[in-house]
């Protein structure tokens, strides 16, 4: 068995059906493929053809193709040929080069954020995590889902549209490198966030500044003590 069919056939076989309800059906196949892909149910450099896809989720070509297009747009995919792409992957030197931006970014997007941000979205925030640091799960995927959440609210609160998007395509280099690279700390990467959050909260800028940097640098030196 090709890896395809070992990896991608078994990933869609086993995913939730599509329903044609309010999504379009080019939305629902993207984010399916999305979600595989970032759940490590689909592992970098796997195969993606468009016909074997659109015929295991028994769609169109047409949605399938959109689908593709938008994840390769979102740099999750490659293409390697007219109808064929592959998940990408990610080698330690881009995940570095990547890390290093976001240090200097994400605290620009914080520092913007702070005079911004509404009270009550932080507090909405604080109490999603304190609730899942008390549920003490270590299921990656509500981690990650909670990390993608917190970043992209305040990116987005900072008022620069395009400081927010390419955030948000950083982070997906680093979901991709994780992909082959478990995440060890998603306890103290909860710690690190609610130190972030309670200091956005109080308005300190100087802590929150010093909190988000001190997030990523401890980020970048897991990896690299790891290797």
């Amino acid at each position: 068995m090709t890896d395809y069919q070992d990896h991608t056939l078994a990933a869609i076989m086993a995913a939730k059906p599509l329903y044609m309800k309010s999504a379009s059906l080019s939305e629902q196949v993207y984010a399916l493929l999305k979600e595989l892909i970032l759940e490590r149910k689909i592992p970098g450099s796997s195969e993606m053809l468009e016909s074997r896809l659109a015929e295991e989720l028994q769609v169109s070509r047409t949605p399938m193709r959109e689908a593709l297009v938008r994840l390769a747009g979102e740099n999750l995919l490659e293409r390697r040929g007219a109808r064929s792409y592959t998940v990408r992957t990610i080698d330690i030197k881009e995940y570095l080069d990547t890390m290093a931006l976001r240090e200097v970014l994400e605290a620009e997007a914080v520092g913007k954020a702070l005079d911004k941000i509404s009270a009550a979205t932080l507090d909405n925030l604080i109490k999603e995590l304190q609730e899942l640091i008390a549920s003490e799960t270590e299921q990656e995927h509500l981690y990650w889902r909670f990390d993608e959440k917190l970043h992209n609210t305040i990116a987005e609160a900072s008022g620069n549209l395009v400081l927010a998007q390419v955030l948000k395509g950083l982070r997906v280099n680093v979901r991709l490198f994780r992909l082959h690279s478990p995440l060890h700390r998603q306890q103290e990467n909860h710690a690190e966030h609610l130190d972030l959050l309670n200091a956005m909260r109080e308005g300190d800028r100087e802590k929150s500044l010093a909190s988000i940097r001190k997030h990523i640098i401890n980020l970048r030196t897991d990896v690299i003590s790891s290797l």
